[in-house]
């Protein structure tokens, strides 16, 4: 039976709404030959995150030392077995109980696709709903849109919509050591190397409050963001100009250490 792993960090602090979202996890419809994998990556060894998530046979709980989303998405990795990778922050929501089931529909259709991405919404602290300024419309993107857009400062979809294969973030290195950006970072270098599907339907609520990493100072400094950014788009154009392309179930030769 294929499985869908949703990978979510979370660190002391920041764990509020996860019960939510475990909630809405555990209401997800999936294709009837499907099963769902949820691996929760606390960023830390306090344990009280992983306390609020409750025990379940498809849920996977780990902890490591401290060193930012990107490193516990990247722990967490280690645990995923899907062939599909989501991944969902603590504090957002998907939008409705069929969200992973259309990301599943496209990618088992069209085994060429390596990743798909959606629509996100804001949920803002009074309910209301805002659909982001750049969706692009749905079907099969063209190659480079989502580079020529975050070069421009206008990408068009949100990095935490990717629903990837699993082999192939795993293949293109994973979620950057950057202190942000490092999900769109990763779905530009999975569009530098494979073909993506937009759907027509949002993939994601996306939370805001005064608490979330993207409300600090600290991210808003502008010449982190600057340096992060080019970190990304630099390593993204890399791997257009490899010529390298993803194949279904295959991966480029590395060569073994001898000793």
């Amino acid at each position: 039976m294929p499985t869908i792993t949703v990978l979510t960090p979370v660190h002391e602090g920041g764990y509020t709404y996860i019960r939510e979202l475990y909630e809405c996890l555990r209401g997800q419809k999936l294709p009837a030959h499907w099963s769902l994998e949820w691996v929760v990556q606390e960023d830390g060894r306090k344990g009280i995150p992983l306390e609020a998530v409750p025990d379940a046979p498809w849920i996977s709980k780990g902890a490591g030392r401290w060193g930012g989303a990107a490193q516990a998405r990247t722990l967490g990795l280690a645990r995923a077995t899907g062939t599909l990778l989501r991944c969902i922050d603590s504090d957002d929501l998907l939008p409705d109980e069929m969200s992973l089931y259309r990301d599943i529909e496209v990618l088992e259709a069209n085994p060429a696709y390596g990743w798909t991405v959606a629509p996100c919404l804001d949920l803002r602290p009074d309910g209301r709903l805002e659909r982001g300024p750049y969706d692009p419309g749905s079907g099969l993107l063209p190659e480079r849109a989502l580079l020529d857009g975050a070069k421009r400062g206008a990408l068009p979809v949100m990095g935490t919509t990717l629903t990837a294969r699993s082999d192939l973030v795993r293949v293109v290195g994973g979620w950057p050591a950057i202190p942000a950006f490092e999900d769109a970072a990763l779905l530009l270098f999975c569009e530098a190397v494979s073909r993506g599907w937009m759907q027509a339907e949002p993939g994601e609520l996306y939370r805001k409050h005064p608490g979330q990493h993207t409300a600090s100072a600290a991210y808003h400094d502008e010449e982190e963001k600057k340096l992060r950014q080019e970190i990304a788009l630099n390593r993204a154009e890399a791997l257009h100009a490899s010529g390298w392309r993803w194949q279904p179930g295959a991966s480029p030769d590395v060569p073994r250490s001898r000793r």
